[in-house]
């Protein structure tokens, strides 16, 4: 009899450690892979956008996303025409991942054309109220959130550092792409800003490679001018481009990322991206959580950094003022 109620209390006692213990160890066998994919227009062999997909994937991993475990990252580099992004839009809304995090606007219109199910974060888009991707920034009610680049009052500020940098500036091209509302709002913003400083301001359209240096090439033969360029898809993909002419035309310009400064431009004065892609993992977090996107506020930069090349100011024939260098978060040499 005592071995009949020891071998009971065994089972029992089997049967509350199964029971007690093993639920984490089933919840983990059953985890299911959530499947990510980051949309960039970046090439892979571009240090800086490699960057912003580390700091991306270490900030899931913090948040208990680990790849190979519950999450896959699939990353599409070098989606930069528009051709491009509708065909691999296309594509995902066929295969359906769980999440798309889309960098820059370029990505975005066409992501929506494709699906309205698959939700989609976001970063570096100036207007995406102006654009059409979310209903308001405190509710957006959509499949659509995420983090904004610059508010077009930003494009005043970069006129007034170009001004700080180069005091006899009178004239500044504005390297836009005029069909998309960060070329337009941005553009309209300089013209606000550019009587009180002394400077003009026209427009060099950046999407005809040709066009944009006879742009340039025009407006370099008159003297104190410079140029500020704002971000598109295109002005990313033509930045190697872009910044030779600048120093190839000895022009001052001030930059929309820190990329175009460490490929020998100027000045940039951006938002902190890297800071935008951690606080993204964040939204990414919270979705596949549960939360909808259409109840995520999209959120305005709350970092910002100006990076100066001196290099390239000594060859421009130009002294930085001491105090910009101060204030400066990065000077490359």
């Amino acid at each position: 009899m005592a071995v009949s109620i020891g071998r009971r209390q065994f089972i029992s006692a089997l049967g509350g450690a199964a029971v007690a213990w093993p639920p984490a160890a089933r919840a983990q066998q059953v985890e299911r892979m959530r499947r990510i994919t980051v949309l960039l227009t970046e090439s892979q062999d571009d240090p800086d956008a490699v960057a912003r997909v580390q700091s991306f994937r270490e900030a899931l991993q913090h948040l208990g996303w680990t790849e190979g475990r519950n999450a896959q990252v699939d990353t599409r580099w070098n989606v930069a025409t528009a051709d491009q992004v509708r065909a691999v839009a296309a594509e995902l809304a066929t295969t359906g991942p769980d999440l798309i995090l889309a960098g820059g606007a370029a990505a975005v219109g066409p992501l929506l054309q494709a699906t309205r199910a698959i939700p989609i974060v976001f970063v570096l888009v100036a207007d995406p109220v102006s654009a059409g991707f979310v209903d308001s920034l405190a509710h957006p009610g959509g499949n659509a959130t995420g983090f904004t680049a610059v508010e077009y009052g930003f494009g005043g500020k970069w006129l007034e550092l170009l001004k700080e940098l180069f005091p006899t500036l009178t004239r500044a091209a504005v390297v836009r792409d005029p069909t998309i509302s960060v070329g337009i709002g941005l553009f309209d913003a300089m013209q606000s800003a550019a009587p009180s400083l002394g400077v003009e301001v026209v427009s060099v359209d950046v999407r005809d490679a040709s066009e944009m240096e006879r742009g340039i090439a025009a407006f370099a033969q008159s003297p104190n001018g410079g140029m500020v360029v704002t971000a598109s898809a295109q002005a990313f993909a033509r930045r190697e481009q872009i910044v030779a002419m600048a120093a190839q035309h000895k022009l001052p310009a001030v930059y929309p990322a820190r990329p175009f400064v460490a490929s020998g431009g100027l000045a940039a004065y951006t938002p902190d991206i890297l800071e935008e892609y951690r606080l993204a993992a964040g939204y990414v977090d919270r979705i596949l959580k549960g939360e909808k996107p259409a109840n995520l506020p999209v959120q305005n930069p709350t970092k910002y950094a100006l990076i100066i090349n001196l290099k390239t100011a000594k060859a421009l024939g130009i002294i930085v003022p001491p105090t910009l260098v101060a204030r400066a978060d990065e000077v490359i040499e």
